[in-house]
């Protein structure tokens, strides 16, 4: 592996730790206790390999993630890009990156008012577009200087909770004890990940392009390589925090990951733990926000008329006043949506590595996602707070429904279906 490698391989790194994967691994570290291991290495898989075959996915198209809908119905392939982008840019993944990082960056710290979020709100906006005015800087700006300070910070809070946490593991809580692995597997899952990866994957094959990266054969063999660098520390990270949750189970009850980490910062350094855990939150929502101001500018002014410096102003503009509507309210509006995309995301990325087994055939295509999207409507519907007696007796039946991957059966039996009348004249989209 090259330097460059290195440097597009830590971007991509600080782009995917957001807020949220600091949370998650600490939650299920307390909540697994003893089967803390199993637990872990089933949330890597979906919460790490996903995303980076995602990031893969994206080197096998020439654009974008549009290319991979495309193969189902152009206008499919328009509207549910879209969608997905704005969904993880200015409508939620922005927005809730922001209050996140004040939330547990400032809150601690000061009296905390609607006047506070909008002037953090306000400062933290400013710089998020001035950086992301150049992409191609952006790399060096992230991969050379700021994942190496997040680094780091991450390494500083994980060593002290090696050397100064000794509490006792306990067991696992009644959500593990059955099966840990396949518990983990599904927390991972949720973690959504996979659909930022959909947006970060272009950044990440335009910066080998700008390094004279040119063949599909190179450009995929160049971004396996930096998705493994970015993958081992994930799971390094991953790993060591879901580790510190373990460890504090007799410290005290938390509400979540959130109050487990700040917990265990304070236990460990003090008043100086809760500053250096608010300076790694602040960071990793600062270059979650960046790359996906970036994604968002470069795939709207793809299919717009607007210039790439007015798109990523209005994302800012647009995430800005979303932030201000504060977490609880950007949650509640949009997690159905991503509930509702997130599953096709997933199929759609599995089928680009299958392709080959049938042929890019459209109908395979159209199959699997036809009946994956109806389980997953479903799931956004239910999600949304609206209740269907009649047809949740049915979803029930669905296996693996009660970890929030019904939709999987179908989404097999769907590609199946297409498989078998699949004409002779099916579009070939294999490599």
């Amino acid at each position: 592996m090259n330097r460059d490698t290195f440097i597009i391989g830590f971007m991509l790194f600080a782009l995917f730790f957001g807020a949220g994967n600091l949370i998650y691994p600490p939650t299920l570290g307390i909540d697994s206790g003893t089967s803390y291991w199993a637990a872990i290495a089933g949330f890597v898989i979906t919460g790490v390999g996903l995303p980076i075959l995602a990031v893969t996915a994206i080197s096998f198209v020439k654009n974008d993630a549009r290319e991979l809908a495309d193969r189902v119905h152009p206008m499919f392939g328009i509207i549910f890009t879209s969608v997905v982008y704005l969904a993880i840019g200015p409508f939620f993944g922005i927005p809730r990156a922001s209050t996140v990082a004040y939330e547990m960056s400032v809150e601690p710290f000061a009296d905390t008012s609607t006047l506070s979020l909008f002037l953090f709100t306000t400062i933290f906006f400013l710089i998020v577009y001035i950086v992301s005015r150049n992409p191609s800087k952006m790399v060096d700006r992230i991969g050379q200087y700021l994942t190496p300070v997040l680094l780091i910070a991450i390494v500083s809070l994980c060593v002290g909770a090696f050397l100064l946490l000794d509490s006792p593991m306990t067991g696992p809580t009644e959500k593990y004890a059955a099966s840990p692995f396949f518990t983990g597997f599904a927390e991972g899952y949720l973690t959504m990940d996979a659909i930022a990866a959909l947006a970060f994957g272009i950044i990440v094959v335009n910066a080998f392009k700008e390094r004279g990266i040119s063949s599909q054969k190179e450009l995929v063999k160049s971004t396996l390589k930096a998705g493994i660098v970015t993958g081992i520390g994930l799971i390094t990270v991953y790993g060591s925090i879901g580790w510190i949750g373990a460890k504090m189970a007799t410290n005290g009850n938390y509400t979540n990951g959130g109050d487990i980490l700040s917990s265990a910062a304070n236990l460990m350094f003090g008043s100086f733990g809760a500053l250096l855990l608010g300076g790694i939150v602040a960071l990793a929502c600062f270059t979650t926000s960046v790359g996906l101001v970036v994604a968002c500018g470069q795939f709207f002014t793809k299919i717009t008329r607007f210039s790439y410096n007015w798109i990523i102003l209005l994302v800012t503009v647009a995430s800005y006043l979303t932030a201000n509507q504060g977490l609880n309210t950007i949650i509640s509006v949009s997690v159905p949506v991503l509930v509702f995309i997130y599953p096709i995301a997933i199929v759609l990325i599995l089928l680009t590595f299958t392709q080959r087994l049938f042929n890019g055939a459209e109908s395979v295509y159209r199959g699997a996602i036809l009946l994956t999207g109806i389980v997953s409507l479903y799931d956004g519907l239910t999600a949304f707070g609206l209740t269907m007696p009649a047809v949740s007796s049915a979803m029930e039946f669905l296996p693996f429904f009660e970890l929030g991957l019904g939709w999987l059966i179908p989404a097999i039996i769907g590609g199946i279906i297409g498989y078998l009348f699949k004409g002779s004249l099916a579009p070939s989209y294999s490599s």
